[in-house]
Order: structure tokens, then sequence, then C-alpha cells
């Protein structure tokens, strides 16, 4: 059963006739292919894929199982919606109010006859599982990530800045495949560390610093997500003690992910590490998010998150210990969660590292 057809299938569940799907994320996941421009949409009897011209001819070769449709100044898009809508009899039509903004709300309210229904929780629900493809494009994404790192972990020294050791990075994984990255590199280092997305800036690393990389690439339009502090020069017995800490938390927290347990429940155990340790108040972000065709979905390990979690989630497992204008040590690797256990698809070392 192809992704259409899983939607449709579900068509019945949220009380719609059919679905509209308009977000640029949401199209990528429902025909694995990306434009910047179209519309698919889904009823029980059949779909549509509908772009302009600058994507038609690959959208042909590419789309499968939906009917591929051109839209024109003569022929909109809205009107291609609305005269499938009428083929097909629809009277409720879902619609991603996620993604929608007021004015294209509007837009649509104006253009489409049928009865606009929120129905962003059709996709969130067939997007918070991954199948085996899902996974495996995420794993690639991974090895493109990490042959990155130790390119440059080998360009790292004292006196590069952290600008350009984001620029290093991104180059190397647009090098070894990577289509574009998952989100603008974080590369932070000495105080700048403390601050959980900080901006790289014309810094030099320093003899002392921490340096902290939260980064990742996208492959075949999935993304991965990892995060490496490493030490450049030496390191303090504090700068050791909360290392150790982050790391163990970040251990704790993968022990216990399994499908059937909670989001909270994860990010309880790593938490519960770095309170005992005296750094619980530094904590301040969840343990963990989704990620997918984007960087950050749900479901999410944090407080919160009280629902299991189905087999076939994928997390990041992310705990960080932040001392404002002093430094800061963030690791992350990324866990699919399985019955009775989780497999962590991230194979980069997490031993402190003192370049």
């Amino acid at each position: 059963m192809n992704r259409l057809e899983q939607i449709a299938k579900k068509l019945p569940d949220y009380q719609i006739d059919a679905m509209l799907i308009l977000s640029e994320p949401g199209r990528l996941y429902a025909t694995r292919f990306h434009s910047t421009a179209g519309a698919v949409l889904v009823t029980g009897e059949g779909s549509y894929f509908f772009t302009d011209s600058r994507y038609i001819e690959a959208a042909r070769r590419r789309v499968d199982g939906a009917a591929v449709e051109e839209s024109t100044r003569e022929r909109s898009t809205y009107q291609l919606i609305g005269e499938a809508l009428q083929r097909h009899g629809v009277q409720r039509l879902g619609y991603e109010e996620a993604y929608t903004t007021v004015a294209e709300f509007e837009r649509l309210k104006k253009r489409i006859e049928a009865q606009l229904c929120p129905a962003s929780a059709l996709l969130g629900e067939l997007r918070a599982v991954k199948d085996g493809w899902e996974i495996e494009q995420m794993v690639k994404a991974q090895r493109i990530a990490e042959a990155a790192l130790t390119e440059t972990l080998n360009f790292i020294r004292a006196g590069r800045t952290e600008k350009e050791i984001a620029a290093f990075l991104q180059y190397q994984m647009l090098l070894r495949g990577a289509e574009k990255m998952s989100f603008d590199p974080i590369v932070v280092s000495g105080a700048n560390s403390s601050m959980p997305h900080g901006v790289p800036t014309d810094k030099a690393v320093e003899a002392g610093d921490f340096l902290t990389m939260d980064f990742g690439c996208i492959y075949n339009g999935y993304c991965s997500d990892m995060t490496r502090t490493v030490a450049v020069g030496q390191v303090s017995e504090e700068m050791e003690r909360v290392y150790d800490a982050v790391l163990r938390a970040q251990a704790a927290g993968i022990a216990v992910a399994k499908a059937g347990v909670s989001g909270a429940e994860i990010h309880a155990a790593g938490e519960a590490v770095l309170a005992e340790a005296g750094y619980g108040a530094f904590f301040g972000h969840g343990f963990g998010h989704s990620l997918g065709v984007e960087i950050h979905e749900s479901p999410n390990a944090a407080p919160g998150w009280t629902a299991p979690l189905p087999a076939g989630t994928v997390l990041s497992a992310e705990p960080g210990v932040y001392l404002p204008g002093r430094f800061g040590v963030r690791i992350e690797d990324v866990i699919v969660l399985q019955e009775g256990g989780c497999e962590d698809i991230t194979l980069a070392p997490k031993d402190l590292l003192i370049l």
C-alpha cells in the first residue's frame, strides 16, 4: 500500500471525504516527490497531484498512484481542485491547519465549495511511524553527516572561527551527496556553547574551549540530526564532570526507550541523571524530538508527551547542560523505537574527544 492509499484508508477515521495537502513536507511525504509548488488531493476513489510547468515533466515521471495534472494561467490549481472535488462529490474536505496561513485559508474558503475540516492529525499519525524505506534514507543521511564530521575534526584547531568550521562541515556533507542541510548548523565554542541554539560567529576557537556542533543533512527528502561536543587543547575537571553527566543522561534515556513507553518517561530518565549530578536546573529543553521529512516532527520525548509511542517512531536523543556565560555540552544521536528496545542509528563515537 503506497502513501496515497494509506491516507485514503484513514479518511473515514477523520470523517472527511478527501484530504487536501498543500504543504511542501506534506506533498513530499505523500508522493516522495519534492516540489516547491503544487497540491495533492486524496479521495476515496483516487488521488491527484497538481503542479505547474516547472515541475510537470518530472512529476509525470516520478509520481506514482496519482493523476498528474498541470495548472496553467487559464486553469489554476484551485480550479483543478474544485473540478476534482465536484467529480467525486466531496462535501467534507480535510486540510492541513497546522501549515495553513490565515491568507491561504481565506483563499480556500472563497474558491472551494466543500466544508473545510482541520485534519493535520491524519498525516501526523502516519508520519509518526517510519517504514523501512524511510529509515533507510535517514541512515544514509546520517552516514553522510558522520563522514563529514570525521573530516571536520581534522580541520578544527585553535584559531579557526565558528563560521569557518560551520562552512567546512556543510561543504563536506554536500560533497558526499547531501541534498541540503536539515537546518542551519549550530557551531558554537567557549562561552557561546552555553546557548543551545547559538549561531556561528567570527569567534575563533581557543585552547580550553568546548566546541558544540549540531548539524544534519537531507538525503532523498529525509533528515539526519546529530550533535557532538569536543574539546580543544585541554579540559578542566568541571568540564569533564559535565560531559560525563550528559553522556550518562543520554544513555539512561536511550535505555528506557522502546515502543509503548511515553516521551515523558524517556525524558524523565535522562533528566533524573542530570538532577542527581547537580545540573538539572541547566537542562531546559526536551530530551528529544521526532524527525523525518522535517527536522522537527511529532511525537517528542519531552514532558507532557504522555501517550505511548508506537514502534517505528524515530527520535533524537539529545540531553544537554548549559552553564550561562561559561560553556555547554550536548550529545545527540537518533534512535528508532522497536518492541522491547530501540536501535541507535548514529555510529559516531561519543567519548570525550580532546583535539
